[in-house]
């Protein structure tokens, strides 16, 4: 299956502008559709959930079709879809609500690789006397190796927490493989999925994570986040919300104040996105047309990394930060590198001209950035592809590349 990418374009009014974005790790273009739910729920029922009057049933029906819409997308039950404003704060929360199950002497497993939402909310229970160990990466290659998570698991490790796609390197990590060796010595798993979510299909079932989690505004929506917990899981949590609330209440304990309304009827729209463009195959709807449709985003964006990593191969001054193998199975559309010694913010500032939308730094994953030296160079150049992205845009980019190069 081939994306129809003038549909596809057509579908995202900002990229009729003048401007290329390749920057869509940091948040990607929105749905038209999107906006619009939006704005329907906004002027038609911006009313409190749970009342009994009819415009409050309406809200109440919403949002509960938001939970069923993100199951689908995830392969999971509703009851097991937390929502809220981000991932950086949904894995706060999560961390709250784990304070009575972790004692002194319990160890959290973390990983020099991941962006900061997944590693500074678990930090502040080394106040408490929990320990952090680390499980870092190659200083060449920047993999993490598996045998090493072996050797980090003991009897007091109760979490192991990490990325499915690094929103620096690209790299995919292999997390059934992780799931295992975590769940084989009796921790739980935590996956940050924010670099992965826009780019492949989820099945949580398959995957055997515990908690899953990653924003909406990386997914073609608004600034919305999603959190997968098993049931049972989310059961055993502490209610962080009003001391009325019983730990059985599930998601609602999980989700103080409330969610954004508007946001979660609108990120319908992303999902039922997706399941079209696998549908328009002929595949038919429901999870297999999800399915279908990220088999096609995965192949366009494929494509357009292969593109750019052909350029980036053939200048000895670059350096790719991570993998250079474009195969769907390793990596995503998202590509970081060097230039020697240059600034990474001087590449980009000469971009900027073409009216490219790339960036630079440490993108919030800044212990990888400063244990491997990257900050002498301002961090790493990167340029953040995704479906909508075109073989047409990346010759562009290309060509403003050469110069700064």
């Amino acid at each position: 299956m081939t994306l129809d990418l003038d549909y596809v374009r057509a579908q995202f009014p900002a990229l009729q502008g003048e401007w290329t974005f390749m920057d869509n790790a940091g948040g990607s273009q929105v749905l038209r559709r999107v906006a619009e739910r939006v704005s329907d729920y906004l002027l038609t029922t911006n009313v409190q959930t749970g009342a009994s009057y009819e415009p409050s049933r309406i809200s109440t029906a919403r949002v509960s079709q938001s939970r069923e819409a993100f199951a689908r997308f995830m392969n999971c039950e509703p009851g097991e879809i937390v929502e809220g404003p981000s991932t950086t704060i949904l894995i706060r929360f999560l961390s709250e609500a784990m304070t009575g199950r972790l004692q002194p002497g319990d160890e959290i497993i973390l990983t020099n690789t991941d962006h900061e939402a997944n590693i500074g909310p678990w930090l502040k229970h080394q106040a408490r006397g929990v320990q952090i160990r680390w499980w870092r990466c190659d200083p060449e290659t920047f993999e993490l190796d598996l045998e090493d998570l072996k050797g980090l698991m003991n009897e007091r490790t109760k979490l192991v927490c990490v990325t499915h796609a690094s929103n620096i390197l690209g790299t995919i990590n292999p997390i059934p493989e992780i799931a295992d060796i975590a769940h084989s010595g009796g921790a739980e798993l935590c996956v940050d999925a924010v670099a992965y979510a826009p780019h492949r299909a989820i099945d949580v079932k398959a995957l055997g994570v515990d908690y899953y989690i990653f924003s909406v505004y990386k997914v073609f929506g608004p600034h919305h986040a999603v959190m997968f917990g098993k049931r049972d899981k989310l059961l055993a949590l502490d209610n962080i919300y009003h001391y009325f609330f019983d730990k059985a209440r599930v998601p609602h304990k999980l989700e103080p104040g409330n969610i954004n309304y508007e946001c979660a009827w609108g990120s319908i729209g992303a999902v039922d996105y997706v399941e079209e463009l696998g549908s328009r195959a002929g595949v038919g709807d429901g999870r297999p047309a999800i399915e279908a449709g990220f088999a096609a985003i995965a192949e366009q964006e494929r494509a357009v990394t292969e593109r750019l990593m052909d350029f980036l191969r053939s200048r000895n001054s670059v350096r790719v930060i991570g993998r250079s193998s474009t195969a769907i199975a390793d990596r995503v559309s998202t590509v970081s590198f060097t230039v020697g010694e240059k600034s990474s913010r001087e590449v980009v500032e000469a971009v900027d001209q073409a009216k490219i939308g790339i960036r630079y730094g440490d993108f919030y994953a800044k212990r990888i950035v400063e244990e491997h030296g990257l900050t002498k160079t301002d961090g790493a150049v990167r340029v953040s592809m995704v479906h909508y992205n075109t073989i047409e845009e990346v010759d562009r980019l290309v060509a403003a590349l050469e110069p700064a190069l």
